[in-house]
């Protein structure tokens, strides 16, 4: 048999770590041989005890674990680190994985994702997003696309509507927007009072101002 994979747990809830505890024993290959409960000792049980791999909650008392993690890659950078976390951004992850990390596991994910995302790691590919990822720089490029262009919020606007804010930012008078669109002015007007109610503006200038800052029409490249 081979060689069960060695991990450090580090979690400062009791309850976590039994219960990740719990599910790496229910299963061969996995040996816990040491844990922490919080980012000090963390690095203290990881530069001592040299596992194959390090869960490390994100958040820790004494020590996040982000700061936690990059004095375990200057001192133990041959350790893969696998993040716990309930939540994350997209930023968080792009910072975690730029200092060393090797994947982020949800807590609420652990059950199944738990064995699969240590295997990976230690196999020495990713696990983002609850997938195995084998290219890292695409993986990344699609984060950083995920930051740089956040969903756009519409304030409940229709597509005819964020056509008609579109065309008020570009100066149309409601002919012209009529004209475009093959619509009667009554019904272009209509559009304007239901834009102005949802989004809490009142004049056709606060609207163009409202929606070039609230990003509500794509920049032309």
């Amino acid at each position: 048999m081979e060689d069960p994979i060695r991990i450090v747990l580090a979690d400062d809830h009791p309850v976590v770590r039994i219960g990740v505890r719990n599910m790496l024993n229910e299963r061969d290959g996995f040996t816990v041989i040491g844990e922490a409960d919080d980012g000090d000792e963390a690095i203290t049980q990881t530069l001592e005890l040299t596992p194959d791999i390090l869960l490390l909650d994100v958040q820790m008392p004494r020590l996040p674990g982000l700061e936690a993690m990059r004095a375990i890659m200057s001192g133990s950078p041959t350790v893969k680190i696998l993040l716990l976390t309930s939540t994350i951004t997209s930023q968080q992850i792009i910072e975690a994985l730029h200092i060393g990390a090797r994947g982020i596991v949800l807590k609420d994910a652990l059950a199944g994702h738990l064995h699969t995302a240590i295997r990976t790691v230690y196999a020495g590919d990713y696990w983002i997003g609850g997938k195995r990822v084998v290219n890292l720089v695409s993986a990344l490029h699609e984060l950083m696309r995920q930051v740089a262009k956040p969903e756009r919020k519409t304030y409940g606007l229709t597509p005819r509507e964020l056509d008609v804010v579109g065309c008020i930012v570009e100066g149309c008078s409601n002919r012209d927007i009529a004209k475009q669109f093959t619509l009667s002015e009554e019904t272009v007007k209509r559009h304007l009072s239901n834009i102005f109610d949802k989004t809490g503006v009142s004049t056709r200038l606060e609207l163009a101002l409202f929606a070039i800052a609230h990003q509500l029409i794509t920049p032309e490249a």
